[in-house]
């Protein structure tokens, strides 16, 4: 009967030991936009990205949302809700640029909208509800991510935003002269991460061609297949394994297959 009562103390205790375990491990936010996160048959990178982590050891969460941009994330609340969610040693990558376009205002088109560049520019909208919206610069909402991620003891790292179906000369058109150099511009200000997924993905569609990147992008030049989707989490992968001072390192599976 002793070594009964003992087995079972044991098993509660390793029971309680695993809950902790579970408990205690740090999570992978990840926020954006469709390219990130999208729905069947199109796939965003965010849910392909797991297969390249060991979820023994990270949990990942992926809260982006099909059509936000950096504005429309924060005006609609999903930003405070994830930072309730924050705890001392979680990471948050933060990617947007392709809803982001458009001259903002208060319509159905541009309400995603926000000013160019990293600056502190800013307009006040006002909405048909008589509320009032500032909206400011790419770059001015990342700069608000990063600070408050880092205000709950969390880590940012900044992403480009993945390249489209476009190409131009035989190339794919890079981000690399607005929301993607946007982004690494704030990243460097703030001393923070930054990996160029838009390049990396951009390099292997220049090397495939139209024809083999139409494959991926069956529906339109933005979403991609699930296929698609882990070409780009590959490159999300690579981008990590590439800068050593990256601590998303220590995550990686170290089994995950590389095309």
């Amino acid at each position: 009967m002793k070594a009964l009562k003992y087995s079972l103390v044991l098993l509660l205790t390793a029971v309680i030991g695993m809950a902790f375990i579970i408990q205690d491990k740090p999570t992978l936010y990840i926020i954006g936009d469709s390219t990130t996160n999208n729905h069947l048959p199109m796939m965003g990178w965010g849910q392909a990205i797991p297969e390249f982590f060991d979820l023994t050891k990270i949990n990942v969460s992926n809260k982006a949302i099909a059509g936000r941009s950096t504005r429309s994330f924060v005006r609609e609340g999903h930003w405070d809700q994830l930072t309730a969610m924050l705890k001392p040693g979680d990471y948050v990558m933060m990617v947007f640029g392709h809803n982001e376009g458009t001259p903002p205002d208060t319509t159905a088109r541009a309400n995603r909208g926000v000013l160019h560049g990293i600056g502190e520019d800013s307009v006040v909208l006002k909405w048909a509800n008589g509320k009032t919206e500032t909206v400011h610069t790419y770059g001015w909402y990342f700069r608000k991510f990063i600070r408050e991620t880092k205000a709950k003891g969390a880590t940012p790292i900044v992403l480009s935003m993945i390249p489209r179906n476009e190409f131009r000369n035989g190339k794919v058109i890079r981000a690399d002269k607005d929301y993607g150099l946007w982004a690494k511009q704030v990243a460097d200000q703030e001393g923070v991460i930054f990996i160029d997924l838009n390049s990396r993905t951009a390099d292997k569609y220049d090397k495939w061609g139209p024809d083999s990147v139409k494959k991926i992008h069956p529906q339109d030049h933005t979403h991609t297949t699930p296929a698609g989707a882990r070409v780009n989490a590959q490159s999300v992968a690579e981008g990590i394994k590439a800068d050593p001072k990256d601590p998303l390192n220590k995550y990686l599976n170290p089994n995950a297959k590389y095309e």
